[in-house]
């Protein structure tokens, strides 16, 4: 997708996982990246050095997106290093499973912080700094529709990133800037497997068409599609990246 070629592309929680898997597919179609992260350093430079050989540009900013200031900060280095901001993917996210009971208000500030607050005041900066024909790509989750036990807190912060979209994407239209979300399945990353019995695992995987757990390649190639200038016409939409689970 050559259209994205020359871009530039800040992607929050890419330093493993799906947003390393994002970072990665933009940078191959030529965007410029800016690896995001919260704490591993290390994790985020692997990252930069792997999209060095495909001959872009990156670099790695920490920035812990339920900070303001950090937001905030993520932009400005952004914007003094790459001069705009085309693209912007709030991959950043953090999950958690208990009973209502077991939901303490530290566990629900954190998830509300992360989820939504860095969504929102990311979306905030990228209002003020994109360039008119901009991309914003959130991301929710199928378990939004899925009345699944112990997710009450998790597909809150999920459904709130849904009606955000939903309402950027008409706010800033003026603009050309499409806002849309993706919500992928039960995907095989490190955060996924953490917690889970092989036999949950294998459970979920099951609830999909395919009977199998996403990979993040096939999250990855939707998001760049949607960054692209043939998904110019698409805004305000929710892209259930899921293999058909049920």
């Amino acid at each position: 997708m050559a259209s994205i070629a020359g871009k530039v592309a800040i992607i929050t929680g890419a330093s493993r996982g799906i947003g390393r898997a994002i970072a990665l597919k933009l940078a191959g179609n030529g965007a410029s990246i800016v690896v995001n992260y919260a704490g591993n350093a290390s994790k985020a430079q692997e990252v930069v050095a792997e999209i060095e050989q495909l001959g872009v540009q990156a670099i790695a900013i920490q920035a812990d997106v339920s900070q303001v200031a950090d937001i905030q900060r993520l932009f400005e280095q952004t914007l003094e290093r790459f001069g705009k901001v085309d693209i912007l993917v709030n991959n950043a996210g953090i999950a958690f499973y208990k009973p209502i009971t077991q939901v303490t208000e530290e566990d629900f500030d954190q998830i509300f912080a992360i989820n939504v607050k860095g969504t929102y005041f990311a979306c905030q900066q990228a209002a003020q700094h994109m360039a008119e024909g901009g991309r914003i790509i959130n991301f929710s989750s199928s378990t939004t529709v899925m009345m699944l036990p112990t997710y009450s807190a998790y597909v809150a912060t999920k459904g709130a990133v849904e009606q955000i979209t939903r309402v950027l994407a008409k706010e800033l239209g003026a603009k050309a800037i499409a806002v849309n979300v993706i919500s992928p399945g039960p995907t095989d990353t490190e955060l996924f497997r953490e917690g889970k019995t092989q036999e949950q695992i294998d459970r979920l995987a099951q609830m999909a068409a395919f009977g199998k757990l996403g990979e993040v390649q096939e999250i990855a190639d939707v998001v760049a599609f949607l960054a692209s200038d043939e998904a110019r016409w698409i805004t305000g939409q929710n892209i259930r990246v899921n293999g058909g689970i049920a």
